[in-house]
């Protein structure tokens, strides 16, 4: 379903989302694009009583910067249109997380635990989820039809329960896009692990900005993508 927002009385973004965590996507969207670094950035959200949609109150001095940055508008395959700097990932964020990846038997139960908490994969087989997990156990878990949506949510319900993000592992189901590198980078995440691949824009942006991707994580053979010394 449609579900809008504006922030500080302007039109910002419509997504088509499945409309579950909806304060927890609009969270991490703002974390993940920049209009927020911290809780209080955000000084009040407030729901809209007759429709699917959020009114969000910023701090003006990270809507200006947001602006500034003279982001592209791109129409990307699968994703819809976003906004990131898809011509030169090298503008990345440096992650500020370090922490080491599970062992692969860790992993694979990790992702065993990720698609059994899946309510709506197991009764669809058709949607994607997103989990954060500090490599022992999942902390925060989303479902939705878009897998950036998803990654949204589940930073957003890190950042509302007060959980710092740095140097936590974020699990995917689908094929890390360079977006959803970027959102990571900026949370200062230590990897994103898929059972998929990344895409070879989301391996320039995590090198450049010191995260580690791991393709193919249920396989025999991982595929890990380390940072650029």
């Amino acid at each position: 379903m449609p579900v809008w927002l504006e922030v500080n009385g302007e039109p910002t973004v419509t997504w088509m989302c499945t409309p579950e965590q909806l304060e927890e996507l609009v969270v991490g969207w703002l974390h993940g694009e920049g209009y927020i670094r911290t809780p209080a950035d955000l000084t009040r959200l407030r729901p809209c009583a007759t429709d699917l949609g959020f009114w969000a109150e910023v701090a003006p001095e990270r809507v200006a910067g947001v602006k500034s940055e003279g982001r592209q508008r791109v129409l990307a395959s699968g994703c819809g249109a976003v906004t990131v700097f898809m011509a030169d990932p090298g503008t990345a964020p440096a992650s500020r997380g370090r922490g080491s990846i599970p062992q692969l038997g860790t992993m694979r139960q990790l992702f065993k635990q990720l698609f059994q908490r899946g309510e709506r994969y197991q009764s669809t087989g058709g949607i994607h989820a997103a989990a954060l997990t500090d490599g022992s156990s999942l902390l925060h878990h989303a479902e939705d039809i878009g897998r950036h949506n998803a990654v949204d949510k589940v930073i957003g319900a890190a950042i509302i329960a007060g959980r710092q993000l740095p140097g936590l592992g974020l699990l995917v189901t689908g094929r890390i896009s360079g977006e959803l590198a970027f959102k990571a980078a900026r949370a200062g995440l230590a990897y994103v692990a898929t059972p998929s691949v990344p895409s070879s824009i989301a391996v320039d942006i995590a090198q450049r900005s010191g995260m580690v991707l791991v393709g193919r994580a249920v396989s025999g053979h991982p595929q890990v993508h380390e940072p650029q010394s």
